[in-house]
């Protein structure tokens, strides 16, 4: 990884983009300390008053213009959204101490301009009809290739990086990590509302991205050369401009020397978003551990995967999912695994420095996520933009870090 996690750019610009397949083959896997952490996270600008969104990423960008953390600070497909990226993190302790310190200043920034910051996969009720496109080339350009699919991306996600020093361990990795889909994405499910409506869903951002081209679980390859000419072949027939292109839940950032966990939906409580990065950096550290030791490292067909995620994605931590581990008859309930897969990866917290922050995942399940929270709050009232101002409130809601 670089000295700062690169912000994702969705026309893949800043990589090499020649469309080779020698080209895709250069990375940076093992250029950095393994397990080193980035974290990107996109907000919503919203109006201080009403709650609905705003198109004032300009106002945001003019108002840090100079600050040392504008570099970390970018705008987005449309113009009421506002994406964050830390710098490269050893620890999550590291993660909370750069979440916190942007969460805040972004959020104090908005404050001086009447507006308010919130972090959740979908605004409760604001309209993509309404939203303005960011005035960059690389953003018309995605609009006028994706059409209707790219102008109702109103949606808003959570991305953790973690270095990988090898890139075929990188592939098997992203393999092994297949079945954690379903359980990152009920831990992160944010979004239960779409245009003013509860969906009866957890992660409506789910079904939104999924008319994405090349999203969803990425298949399964032999090593990075296959990825690489799958790739390169992409490339070369002028499908896609380069692999940022392609937008799996799951996938190598060879740029970075990282693989990318993109399943989550942005994440309101800063503790949550730290809780989850430290499950994905001990599952990773078990995973790239078992490489080393020469054992196999078993995945699964991605009708299986899919079906998990698309239960997470209705059903949120309640969510009865296949025990694919086991291959066991009954379901049992994501919650269930998710506590099984924190035994299992405690020791490997334990070496990373972590283990306290992998407790909020024990933490998280017993109070219930983001979309919970939505929920409940919702139904008190049936007051949609009390479930807004519950998102802002909660998002600005920082502890205490020590110097």
């Amino acid at each position: 990884m670089s000295k700062q996690l690169i912000p994702e750019d969705i026309t893949g610009k800043g990589s090499s983009g020649t469309g080779s397949t020698a080209s895709v083959l250069e990375h940076r896997f093992g250029k950095s300390d393994p397990y080193t952490l980035g974290v990107e996270e996109e907000y919503q600008l919203l109006d201080g008053v009403s709650f609905d969104l705003v198109q004032h990423i300009e106002t945001v960008l003019a108002a840090i213009e100079g600050h040392e953390l504008e570099p970390q600070i970018n705008p987005e497909l449309m113009q009421s959204v506002l994406e964050i990226a830390t710098p490269v993190c050893h620890t999550p302790a590291d993660v909370m101490g750069e979440l916190v310190k942007l969460r805040a200043y972004v959020c104090g920034v908005a404050r001086e301009k009447d507006m308010r910051v919130g972090s959740a996969g979908t605004h409760p009720f604001s309209l993509f009809e309404r939203q303005r496109i960011t005035a960059k080339d690389r953003y018309r350009q995605l609009v006028d290739q994706l059409q209707y699919i790219a102008r109702r991306e109103l949606i808003f996600g959570m991305h953790i990086h973690v270095a990988i020093d090898n890139p075929d361990k990188a592939i098997k990795i992203m393999n092994g990590l297949l079945p954690q889909l379903a359980p990152l994405l009920a831990l992160s499910a944010s979004s239960p509302f779409w245009r003013g409506e509860p969906t009866g869903l957890m992660s409506s951002r789910q079904m939104v991205f999924a008319s994405f081209p090349r999203s969803g679980p990425p298949p399964r390859f032999r090593d990075y050369a296959d990825y690489a000419e799958v790739v390169g072949q992409l490339e070369r027939t002028g499908c896609i401009a380069d692999y940022t292109h392609i937008w799996w839940d799951i996938r190598p950032h060879p740029r970075l020397g990282t693989i990318e966990i993109r399943i989550c939906d942005a994440v309101t409580r800063v503790e949550d978003a730290v809780a989850i990065t430290a499950y994905c950096q001990a599952l990773v550290k078990q995973l790239s551990e078992r490489f080393d030791a020469g054992e196999e490292i078993p995945s699964y067909h991605r009708i299986l995967t899919t079906e998990n995620k698309w239960l997470a994605a209705r059903y949120g931590l309640e969510a009865p999912v296949m025990d694919l581990s086991t291959g066991r008859r009954n379901r049992i309930p994501v919650a269930q695994l998710v506590r099984r897969t924190v035994r299992e990866i405690e020791p490997h917290a334990r070496e990373l420095g972590s283990e306290r922050e992998l407790e909020g995942i024990a933490e998280l399940l017993a109070r219930g996520n983001s979309a919970d929270r939505q929920l409940r709050i919702f139904n008190a009232n049936r007051d949609i933009r009390e479930v807004v101002e519950e998102i802002a409130i909660t998002t600005e809601t920082l502890p205490t870090i020590a110097a």
